[in-house]
């Protein structure tokens, strides 16, 4: 076997690893992606800017709504973990608040970046690095947040052609990376009720999220806690092509450039919901993010900040903005109280 050289740019990389075995899956493609894309660089505000990075009001909002939980939860043993936790901003603003709350616990990051978590390190000092949920502590209550995390997350995809349906693969040719139907898969692993969709339809799975989502929900399930997961997604299962890659503030072909800008698709809250129920679980929403930002208090936070905010408050809650792109689901013990925010 030829050995596939890896210190070479990761096109080339991808390029002659389908060479030796073939096209790969839109999962493997989207992975080795974003690994080296979120390895090399920090990319907020230039590609794109994330909630936390607006206003302190957002993550300030995130550590009241775990503190009062928390809090009448009993006030037990508890460790912050935040996925994918960006510049670690949302984590600053949410143990600033929490503090004043009384709930001062160990910080959790799972996060595998190294340009990332030097990053993190200046903002939170103390912080515990996580490749995965796995070897997150075992024996008391986590709080956990998870803000643009699972959209980045590999997908899969099903494309239905005239009779059948066909995993969507990624072939290349002279470092031209396109999107191919693979072989026909079973009609049985498909939603009952998009089998017989039309041609050209697409269906998104993503094991990824679902495998992450059962491993922390489990947790929370056995050792007590609660999770806030916000994101662009859906509730599915549904039919639809949502992936896309963002450059520099605008959209970009996914299938240009692998490792140089972000990968994304929306997320199935459903399916994530369905995952923690399947743990032993309470899920909760999805609501919108605007909706449950307003519930928790961000008008008379703004207020109190000033008319220097207005702008920032309504980036976050307008349906037309963040505010309605953006959704929120809760994941709880059985044994804990409703969160706040979700009716």
């Amino acid at each position: 076997m030829v050995a596939v050289v890896t210190d070479a740019p990761l096109p080339e990389r991808l390029a002659r690893a389908i060479t030796l075995a073939g096209p790969i899956s839109l999962a493997q493609y989207m992975g080795a992606a974003n690994a080296h894309y979120y390895a090399t660089r920090d990319p907020l505000g230039r590609d794109f800017t994330t909630a936390p990075e607006i206003s302190q009001m957002f993550g300030e909002l995130i550590g009241l709504w775990l503190a009062d939980l928390w809090d009448r939860a009993g006030r037990p043993a508890a460790a912050y973990v935040e996925l994918g936790p960006g510049r670690g901003t949302l984590a600053a603003d949410a143990l600033r608040a929490m503090a004043k709350a009384g709930l001062t616990p160990d910080v959790h990051f799972v996060e595998t970046s190294p340009t990332l978590r030097g990053v993190q390190a200046e903002r939170v000092p103390g912080a515990i690095w996580h490749d995965d949920t796995t070897t997150l502590p075992g024996d008391i209550a986590l709080l956990a947040v998870a803000n643009e995390f699972f959209d980045a997350l590999p997908i899969r995809q099903l494309v239905r052609s005239l009779d059948s349906w066909h995993e969507r693969l990624v072939a290349c040719q002279d470092l031209l990376f396109l999107p191919i139907a693979g072989n026909a898969v079973p009609e049985a692993i498909l939603p009952p009720g998009l089998r017989n969709a039309p041609p050209g339809s697409v269906i998104e799975t993503s094991p990824a999220s679902v495998a992450v989502m059962r491993d922390l929900a489990g947790r929370i399930a056995r050792q007590g806690g609660a999770m806030l997961a916000i994101d662009y997604g859906y509730e599915g299962p549904a039919i639809g092509d949502t992936l896309q890659a963002m450059r520099a503030g605008n959209f970009a072909n996914p299938f240009d450039n692998p490792g140089e800008q972000d990968l994304t698709a929306h997320v199935d809250f459903a399916t994530l919901a369905a995952a923690a129920d399947a743990e032993g679980a309470r899920a909760f929403g999805p609501v919108d993010q605007g909706a449950l930002l307003i519930r928790l208090g961000i008008d008379a936070r703004a207020a109190a900040l000033g008319d220097a905010v207005r702008a920032d408050r309504d980036r976050l809650v307008a349906p037309d903005q963040m505010g309605g792109l953006f959704k929120a689901i809760a994941i709880t013990a059985l044994d804990w109280p409703q969160p706040g925010g979700f009716v």
